[in-house]
């Protein structure tokens, strides 16, 4: 009965997977050169250029301007009055980690245990996710996924949103070792349940969970110096796949990427970055504009996890969170948007609207969800502009990507036209014809 039991369950798993798989057809590889005529094209890392025409070929973008000759055989399509531009990055989100989150069976985004510097988001990633679709209609093409839970979650990992295999999928890995930076001032008792832990327990977390990364650190620094030291005279030390995971960051060729929102989270972690000689990238970053000088300092940029979020204290500006990509611009530190409720990431351009509406000026917020974030995330000569030799990762909209009417007419991933099509159209249309035959048969 046992071996039924596990046959039944792995058969239930297996019709859940696809029943939420989505029926969008990849894009076919890009086979003639395609030419997109008489938009307005917007590079990012230029101004824009009216009446231009684009031309891309095996992926790549070979020419851009208003002058520009067609290549031979080459598809021309006509986009007047249309504008152009590079795909949206959302610089942070569990696309593809989490189905349906009040759903366990379809949360895959974090491991057991506290320390998992090996875990690897790409290779949980799920090509097939109806979340896919949904995103990509609103115009982001790519996404940084990544781990969650523990103090040290793993590595993160840019994703385009298209493809048939996370392999396929993955544009970098690893992109970024993520931390869950603990609190570190305990709440108030006034603040917390009658059941939670007092100020001395919370107190007591803390410290156990720094004294925990410091410890970390140094048996990886332990460990990459055996590495180093074994030669013909010295035996081969074992391989630690979680210590293995740490070196790049070590290295300083990997970011450490910090969850951390209070002002002493981040003077914490940048110390921490400081002491153990590691770049350093801020994840949230609400009280980021308050120790503006540090970070300017010690260059550290900053992931806006959301706009749309409440203030963080009951005597917080209401906008203070609408208004943060502002006051970071102002102060001078590096930032980009993210769109951290996954189901929700089509909302980017809604979220870099605004942080328009609160002060940011408009090309500000298109550079902070394209260019930005691809310099950030070291994929700037990839992706996040219209340039020569970058990625034909491109949108084609009926209007300003950051007004909320704007519709997504078409998409292109490294020169592979992009099925817009998603679960959100399908019901749409199914609750059309709904309507139609009600108000037929009142008639």
């Amino acid at each position: 009965m046992s071996h039924l039991r596990v046959a039944i369950a792995i058969l239930l798993a297996a019709s859940a997977r696809a029943a939420l798989a989505s029926p969008e057809i990849p894009g076919a590889p890009q086979e003639t050169p395609i030419a997109l005529v008489g938009a307005t094209v917007c590079p990012v890392s230029a101004p824009p250029i009216q009446n231009a025409t684009l031309v891309f070929d095996q992926g790549r973008v070979t020419a851009l301007g208003r002058r520009v000759e067609i290549p031979a055989g080459a598809k021309r399509i006509d986009v007047r009055g249309r504008r152009v531009y590079p795909g949206l990055i959302n610089a942070y989100s569990q696309l593809g980690l989490v189905e349906i989150g009040a759903v366990r069976a379809t949360r895959d985004y974090a491991e057991t245990g506290t320390v998992n510097p090996n875990v690897r988001a790409e290779t949980a990633f799920n090509p097939d996710s109806e979340l896919i679709p949904v995103t990509r209609s609103g115009g982001v093409l790519l996404s940084l996924t990544a781990p969650s839970g523990g103090l040290i979650s793993g590595t993160s990992a840019l994703v385009q949103l298209d493809g048939w295999t996370w392999e396929e999928m993955t544009l970098q890995a690893p992109v970024g070792m993520h931390v869950q930076w603990p609190r570190m001032s305990p709440a108030a008792d006034w603040k917390k349940s009658e059941s939670g832990p007092s100020q001395e327990e919370q107190a007591k977390t803390r410290d156990d969970a720094l004294a925990l990364l410091e410890g970390t650190f140094a048996d990886a620094r332990s460990y990459r110096k055996a590495r180093a030291a074994q030669g013909p005279d010295v035996g081969r030390h074992a391989i630690d796949s979680r210590w293995e995971a740490m070196l790049p960051v070590l290295e300083g060729k990997l970011p450490l990427v910090v969850a951390a929102d209070e002002i002493q989270q981040i003077q914490a972690a940048v110390a921490f970055a400081q002491r153990a000689e590691v770049k350093l990238i801020l994840y949230g970053g609400y009280d980021a504009p308050h120790c503006a000088a540090l970070l300017e300092k010690h260059r550290v940029p900053v992931i806006v996890s959301t706009v749309h979020r409440l203030p963080l204290r009951r005597d917080d500006a209401y906008d203070a969170a609408y208004s943060l990509p502002e006051r970071l611009r102002a102060a001078g530190v590096p930032f980009c948007l993210a769109s951290q409720n996954t189901s929700n990431a089509r909302n980017l351009p809604c979220e870099a609207g605004m942080a328009v509406a609160y002060g940011l000026p408009a090309d500000e917020a298109l550079r902070a969800i394209t260019l930005y974030p691809a310099q950030i995330l070291g994929l700037a000569d990839r992706v996040g502009s219209l340039e020569v030799g970058r990625d034909a990762t491109l949108i084609v909209t009926d209007g300003d990507v950051l007004d909320t009417p704007t519709h997504v007419e078409a998409a292109y991933i490294q020169g592979r036209a992009v099925d817009l099509d998603n679960r959100h159209e399908r019901l749409w249309r199914k609750y059309q014809e709904k309507h139609r035959r009600l108000e037929r048969t009142r008639r």
